[in-house]
C-alpha cells in the first residue's frame, strides 16, 4: 500500500512529461516568416467604406459574449441562451446579437435571419485570442505558453481558411498583442477596439500606421448577463440593409460599420439602459468631396477628433454635428471619434456615447483587403526545427542514461554482500 503514492506521482509525472514534450512539438513545428517592413498608406485617390451609405439600415450587433459551455468550466456558466436573448434581443432591442463562447460554435438560434456562427479561439495564458464571425469549423490549435510573431502569425494563418472574418479580439488586454506585433502581422479583418474589458485604441493606430487595412469590432465581452456594467458598454453597428448573416458579414469585411462605447451611469438597471439605447445617435453620413472628409450625425455632439498616421490628432472641433477634415499630403488616413453630450448624465460629466469610425485612407485605386503579407523562410524554419529538435532528443537521451544509471547503480548496491 505503500508503493501506491509512489506510483501515482511517477505516473502524474509522466502524464506531465509526455505534456511537455508535445508542447515542445508544437512550439518547435512553427514556420520562420520573414516579415517585410511596416509600410504606410498611399495613393491619390482615397478609400471611404461608408460611400453612399445613408442614415437607415443600421443593425446594433454584439459578437462577443459567453453561455454555459464545457460543463461549466469556463466563465459564462451561469448564462443561458434564453436570458441572453431575453437581454439583448428583447430589452435591449439588438439586431445581432451573437453567442462566442471558447473553442465552440453555439448553434443557438441557427434558423433566426440574423444568426452568425462564432466563436473564440484561443485557451492559452496572456489572452491572445482570436474572434472568428462566419465560422465553419474549430481550430483546435493554440499555443498555449508564449508566443512570438511567428507563433501569433501562423494562427492566423491557421484561422483564415475556417471563417469568413477573423479577428483579433482585446489585443491589449494582458499585453496579449504589442504594438510592435500589430505593425507586422497581417492576414486578418478585424480588431476587437473596444469591449467592456479594455480599450485597444493604441494597438489599432499601429495596424492602420503600417498601412494594414484594419475594420473595427466593438464588443462587451461579458460574461453575467445579470450584470448590467457588462451588457450593452460596447456595439458594432453594421450598416445592412437586410437583417441577414450573410449580409451584415459581407458589410463588416467591407468596413461599413462602426464602434460605439456606450455610455452608462452608476447602478442604471437594464430597463434605464433599454430606454436610452432608442434614443442613441446615429451616422448619417461619411464621404469624400475632392480631399475632404465630411461627417454627419445625429444627436448632440460634444467633440469630434480626427486622428491619423501614429494615431496623433490632426483636428479637433466642439460642438457640431456635420465635421469636416481636409486631407494634408501627410495623412495616410484618417479615423474619425464623436463624442456627444449626455443629458442624461450628472452636469459634471457632461460626456455621452463616443463613435469610432472606420479610417478613411489613401490607396491608387485598386482596393485589397488585408492579405498575407508575411512569407515562410524555409531554410531559417528548417534550421530551427533541427536546432530544437536535437536539442529536445539530447535532454531526453541525457534523462534517459541517468535513469539508467541510477538503476544499475542500485543494482549494484543491493548485490554487495
Amino acid at each position: 500500500m505503500k508503493k501506491i503514492p509512489g506510483k501515482v506521482f511517477r505516473v502524474f509525472a509522466f502524464l506531465i512529461l509526455l505534456l511537455l514534450i508535445f508542447e515542445a512539438v508544437l512550439y518547435f513545428s512553427v514556420p520562420v516568416y520573414d516579415f517585410p517592413e511596416p509600410g504606410r498608406f498611399a495613393g491619390d485617390r482615397f478609400f471611404n467604406p461608408y460611400e453612399g451609405i445613408d442614415s437607415t439600415g443600421w443593425k446594433k450587433c454584439n459578437f462577443h459574449f459567453h453561455t454555459r459551455e464545457w460543463w461549466g468550466l469556463t466563465a459564462g456558466r451561469n448564462n443561458t441562451s434564453g436570458d441572453f436573448y431575453r437581454i439583448y434581443k428583447k430589452l435591449l432591442k439588438y439586431d445581432a446579437p451573437q453567442i462566442s463562447n471558447y473553442q465552440s460554435i453555439s448553434t443557438e438560434f441557427r434558423d433566426s435571419a440574423f444568426y452568425m456562427p462564432a466563436y473564440e479561439h484561443g485557451y492559452g495564458i496572456r489572452k491572445k485570442h482570436q474572434m472568428l464571425i462566419g465560422a465553419k469549423e474549430v481550430l483546435w490549435m493554440d499555443y498555449s505558453l508564449v508566443q512570438n510573431l511567428n507563433h501569433k502569425q501562423h494562427i492566423l494563418n491557421m484561422l483564415r481558411p475556417l471563417s469568413s472574418i477573423v479577428a483579433i479580439a482585446h489585443p491589449d488586454w494582458e499585453g496579449g498583442y504589442s504594438l510592435t506585433d500589430m505593425k507586422y502581422l497581417s492576414n486578418y479583418d478585424l480588431i476587437e477596439v473596444l469591449d467592456n474589458n479594455w480599450r485597444s485604441v493604441p494597438q489599432w493606430d499601429a495596424a492602420l500606421s503600417a498601412g494594414h487595412v484594419a475594420w473595427i469590432l466593438a464588443d462587451d465581452d461579458a460574461h453575467n448577463i445579470e450584470n448590467p456594467y457588462q451588457i450593452q458598454r460596447c456595439a458594432t453597428f453594421i450598416h445592412s440593409q437586410l437583417l441577414r448573416g450573410d449580409s451584415m458579414i459581407s458589410s463588416l469585411r467591407q468596413g461599413r460599420a462602426y464602434g460605439v462605447e456606450i455610455y452608462m451611469g452608476e447602478n442604471w438597471s437594464f430597463e434605464k439602459k433599454a430606454g436610452l439605447a432608442m434614443r442613441m445617435p446615429k451616422l448619417k453620413s461619411v464621404c469624400m468631396t475632392g480631399d475632404t472628409l465630411k461627417v454627419s450625425v445625429s444627436g448632440e455632439v460634444f467633440k469630434v477628433m480626427f486622428i491619423g498616421q501614429d494615431g496623433k490628432i490632426r483636428k479637433s472641433v466642439y460642438g457640431d454635428k456635420s465635421m469636416w477634415y481636409r486631407f494634408t499630403p501627410e495623412d495616410t488616413y484618417i479615423r474619425t471619434e464623436i463624442t456627444f453630450i449626455a443629458h442624461h448624465a450628472p452636469p459634471t460629466i457632461g460626456m455621452g456615447d463616443i463613435f469610432y469610425l472606420n479610417p478613411v485612407f489613401r490607396y491608387n485605386g485598386q482596393f485589397q483587403a488585408n492579405e498575407l503579407q508575411a512569407e515562410v523562410n524555409w531554410p531559417r524554419t528548417w534550421i530551427f526545427r533541427f536546432m530544437t529538435f536535437g536539442s529536445l532528443f539530447a535532454i531526453l537521451w541525457a534523462l534517459f542514461r541517468l535513469r539508467k544509471i541510477k538503476r544499475s547503480r542500485s543494482t549494484n548496491h543491493a548485490v554487495q554482500p
